[in-house]
């Protein structure tokens, strides 16, 4: 059987498709040649986890859990399950052509479900989150509407620059977005009687809020840096991969990234991969504009930091231009090789540590 191929259920197994929402739960049992045994209703918590898994064993054996938004509502029940022994597939929510024709409820989405993983359509294994990537991912998460915010104080300080009045806007003129900040965060408004106090008030107040986000972004970065280099020293090691890089790729492989099945499937996950699009005579590719955009973009950055230091990368570059690829098109071999690689180290710790990512 291949690795991490997902059986189908023999007789007398029960398969169970569960729609996750965020304070309850549907589930829909179903045996293995797809008819329906019973439906379930069960709130979000611990205790309703608990009902579910008594609910559905009362059939029989349940071979596999097809669930809809492991990632999101349906992590902490995919969690319970695996930390279980259950058997968790992670379905995709149906397509919009099969809705329009059979209708869109909650119990129908779990039916769903259950048919994908009876039929193998859905074979995915969710991410274990239990581990260093799953902290480094709450870590990113914060860092990144950190810098969000941070990008939109900047944005609305330097507009209201542009309107402020002339004796203001005259000694702000010119400055640099570090010294704009300074500058504004030393403002003194004084009384608000005229709207040159209440403009650097204002000014004042972005400032110090673009400085306590640098703050708050340094930080999250220092609590980041330690956990990629202890989880994945050897991906930290590869050339052009830094810490925030290595995270964003941790975080799409996960806390098990022996789930992914080939350097293909980690690559299409990365969004690195071309979509074929061929049809009749006509034989193409196009750009995957799918998989997790922020692991694409640590591709992305550890290419352009290659072609900027890296030699072998530079003549490679040079070569597929004289054959008649563009600098766009070139960029997109190297994300794709760079997956290959990064997939390559992935798996190796998983083989000499037998857990790749080490337990928080």
């Amino acid at each position: 059987m291949a690795k991490n191929s997902i059986a189908r259920p023999s007789p007398a197994q029960v398969v169970v498709g569960v729609d996750t929402h965020k304070d309850t739960h549907v589930a829909r049992a179903k045996d293995h040649l797809g008819r329906r045994l019973g439906e379930r209703i069960v709130p979000a918590t611990t205790a309703g986890y608990r009902d579910l898994l008594s609910w559905a064993h009362g059939y029989g054996q349940v071979s596999a859990w097809g669930i809809e938004g492991t990632g999101s509502y349906g992590a902490g029940l995919a969690r319970y399950l695996l930390a279980r022994g259950e058997t968790v597939v992670e379905v995709i929510r149906p397509n919009r052509q099969h809705r329009r024709h059979h209708g869109k409820s909650d119990p129908a989405d779990a039916d769903a479900a259950a048919s994908a993983v009876i039929s193998g359509d859905a074979r995915g294994l969710p991410k274990a989150g239990n581990g260093a990537v799953e902290m480094i991912r709450s870590l990113r998460i914060a860092r990144s509407t950190a810098i969000k915010a941070r990008t939109q104080a900047s944005n609305a300080l330097k507009a209201l620059v542009v309107t402020a009045p002339e004796e203001l806007r005259a000694s702000l003129r010119g400055l640099s977005t570090i010294k704009l900040v300074r500058a504004c965060a030393r403002l003194r408004p004084g009384q608000l009687d005229d709207p040159l106090s209440a403009t650097k008030m204002a000014l004042r107040t972005l400032a110090r809020r673009h400085e306590a986000l640098e703050a708050e972004v340094k930080a999250l970065d220092a609590a980041v840096r330690p956990l990629v280099t202890k989880a994945a020293p050897e991906l930290v090691a590869l050339f052009g991969v830094g810490p925030d890089s290595a995270g964003a790729l941790l975080v799409a492989a996960g806390d098990n990234p022996d789930r992914l099945c080939s350097e293909a499937a980690f690559s299409m996950l990365c969004g690195s991969s071309p979509i074929e699009a061929s049809s009749g005579k006509v034989k193409r590719h196009r750009l995957n504009r799918g998989g997790d955009r922020q692991a694409n973009s640590a591709l992305y950055h550890v290419v352009m930091s290659r072609l900027r230091w890296d030699k072998a990368t530079q003549e490679y570059m040079a070569r597929r231009i004289k054959e008649g690829r563009t600098k766009r098109e070139v960029i997109r071999c190297l994300k794709r090789y760079v997956a290959r690689e990064v997939f390559v180290v992935l798996t190796a710790m998983q083989a000499n540590t037998n857990t790749a990512i080490p337990a928080a």
